[in-house]
């Protein structure tokens, strides 16, 4: 076993650190903090983030992606502000879902513009009842004087209310097909208007979370997904990176606290000597840095065995809960060796508080993905089995 990151890694690592700092957060800054950023701005951030390929690190070179291995996409993506990574885990995931289920057709009339930061992708699987477990989902597609309506919602979906292309998962109740089978459909926004809204959250505000709602809008026959792979089946693969890849959005949020309270604890000082020198803070420290570490390895662990086909999902759900819990802890931690500077916005602490928070629920919430570890741990399901119908 190597740690060490190789020369090439340390090399696209530090060209996308650089890129963030030089092009993302100027955009992002522009713009209120606690209000969701203008479609306009975040198309700036997308056309950024294309010219790294990193709106398709999954596709392979030949269909326009950058051909990366999941450990060094996730070295990539741990650099990006989750304000921005959630947003950009939602594009992307689109984007990876139409290239491994869609016709050549299909993805030669959609892929360009989400790969090139022209449009906005996401998925909508999760609704008011159902998350983890797709094929508890109502949203139906039916037949309607022949033409094919789509009726049902979404909800906690990233980029609803932004977004060109949706890929939604809904029960094929189409015409002597029983109503029972999970298919997807390709919804484009301009051909198959919905309505959509906004949800109010504690954290990544600058990000868009929101709700869907399908009242028979009419989706083309050309835009049903007649996947080879059909069912859940893809959905559950691409939650095998996504959760590490949440992971290390904790391990950003928790290296950047750690390294602002260090750097005032070297400054502060308090009986005599600066509060870096006292014991209980020294450790504080070492518990925070062990907590960043093992997250980051964890989650690097994670994609590694994706990588090699390994079996990962287990690894996958420990590696996401652990990194989450962790690093609300780290910032907690952070908060407190500033003392009350740390309530205070300026230090941004309590942003990253309020956004470490949100990290516990997308692709499974902590509980849920104990469960997945642990039946995979004891060959034992503590709930319905879910693999695909």
């Amino acid at each position: 076993m190597n740690f060490e990151l190789t020369p090439e890694q340390t090399a696209m690592r530090d060209a996308v650190r650089r890129m963030v700092e030089r092009e993302l957060v100027p955009v992002v800054s522009r713009f209120d903090d606690r209000e969701t950023l203008p479609k306009e701005a975040y198309l700036e951030v997308l056309g950024a983030l294309a010219q790294q390929r990193l709106t398709a690190p999954r596709l392979p070179a030949e269909a326009g992606g950058a051909g990366l291995t999941m450990l060094d996409y996730g070295i990539l993506f741990e650099q990006i502000p989750p304000t921005i990574g959630m947003n950009l885990m939602s594009h992307e995931g689109c984007v990876t879902r139409l290239h491994l289920e869609c016709s050549v057709p299909q993805q030669e009339r959609l892929l360009p513009d989400l790969i090139a930061g022209r449009k906005v992708g996401c998925t909508g699987s999760t609704e008011p009842d159902t998350g983890s477990d797709p094929r508890g989902i109502r949203t139906r597609l039916v037949t309607d004087g022949g033409a094919l309506r789509l009726y049902g919602s979404k909800m906690w979906i990233t980029h609803a209310s932004v977004c060109d292309v949706m890929i939604v998962t809904c029960l094929d109740a189409r015409e002597g097909r029983g109503g029972r089978e999970v298919i997807k459909v390709v919804v484009e926004k301009a051909r198959s208007p919905f309505v959509a809204r906004e949800i109010e959250t504690i954290g990544l505000t600058q990000g868009y979370l929101g709700e869907a709602v399908f009242d028979g809008c009419i989706v083309p026959d050309e835009n049903l997904i007649e996947s080879a792979r059909g069912g859940t089946s893809v959905l559950r693969e691409t939650w095998n990176v996504n959760r590490p890849l949440v992971g290390l959005q904790a391990v950003h949020l928790a290296q950047a606290a750690f390294d602002i309270a260090l750097e005032y604890a070297k400054l502060r000082k308090a009986f005599g000597k600066a509060i870096a020198g006292h014991q209980l803070i020294q450790k504080n420290f070492s518990d925070m840095a062990t907590s960043i570490e093992a997250s980051r390895l964890l989650c690097y662990r994670a994609l590694a065995l994706v990588d090699q086909g390994a079996p990962a999902e287990g690894s996958s759900a420990m590696a996401k809960r652990y990194a989450q819990n962790a690093c609300e802890r780290v910032v907690w931690e952070a908060m407190n060796v500033l003392g009350a500077l740390g309530l205070a916005r300026e230090t941004r602490l309590e942003r990253m508080y309020r956004d470490a928070r949100m990290l516990s629920i997308p692709d499974g919430t902590n509980e849920l993905l104990a469960l997945m570890h642990a039946r995979e741990l004891t060959g034992i399901a503590a709930f319905r089995d879910a693999r695909p119908s």
